[in-house]
């Protein structure tokens, strides 16, 4: 039997190692980082999660955002991720960033202190945990039926993850660009070399992908 895997595919950081700027809100849920800094060479692929229409860019970087959907089962992601709002639910209008019909194509396991009811928009089911990073995984293990778990972020849930010793294999791609503040998910990727191999390479399009796989 193939081993289930716990991986995190597509995070995007700034060069100094920022995974998102200070100042989340509605408007801008990246902070002060400009969200195409980040993300712009991912948005130019043919593979593109959030692409509608034909055309994209092939190579390198098509390659990495293609493989975002390989045989994951299920995602986990901070409450962050999936909204501006702290503290307990004013109500439950909030469904997330991605309109009717989100990425991801699998349960999507949301950390929170404060849990409310599972909905589910298009092939997409949302629910809502407080759970330490085990009780989680073990949860979403489950709901893959077999498949890989993709740990989604933000930072703060990456670097738990991390923490626990919990994550597989990761792909993160380092953009070009300094953001100096917000939520940092390290000083220097070789923090992580005591556990993993880490092989960089560089993109055409500016970007570094950064493999990291258990040693």
């Amino acid at each position: 039997m193939t081993k289930q895997l716990v991986r995190v595919q597509n995070f995007f950081v700034s060069r100094d190692g920022y995974g998102s700027g200070e100042g989340q809100s509605l408007e801008t849920p990246f902070g002060h980082a400009n969200p195409a800094d980040l993300a712009s060479w991912a948005g130019a692929t043919a593979s593109w999660v959030n692409r509608t229409e034909p055309g994209g860019s092939r190579g390198l970087d098509d390659y990495f955002t293609r493989d975002f959907r390989n045989n994951i089962g299920a995602e986990i992601m901070g409450r962050n991720k999936f909204g501006p709002h702290r503290g307990p639910w004013e109500n439950h209008d909030w469904v997330g960033w991605w309109g009717d019909e989100p990425p991801f194509h699998t349960p999507v396991f949301v950390l929170t202190h404060h849990p409310r009811p599972s909905f589910t928009l298009g092939e997409t089911t949302f629910h809502f945990l407080d759970a330490s990073p085990r009780e989680a995984l073990d949860v979403a293990m489950d709901a893959a039926d077999g498949k890989d778990v993709r740990i989604g972020g933000g930072v703060a849930t990456l670097r738990e993850f991390l923490d626990a010793d919990l994550i597989d294999a990761m792909h993160v791609a380092v953009a070009p660009v300094e953001l100096e503040r917000g939520e940092r998910l390290w000083e220097s990727p070789e923090e992580l070399t005591d556990r993993f191999n880490l092989e960089r390479v560089p993109s055409v399009s500016g970007i570094d992908h950064l493999i990291f796989w258990r040693q």
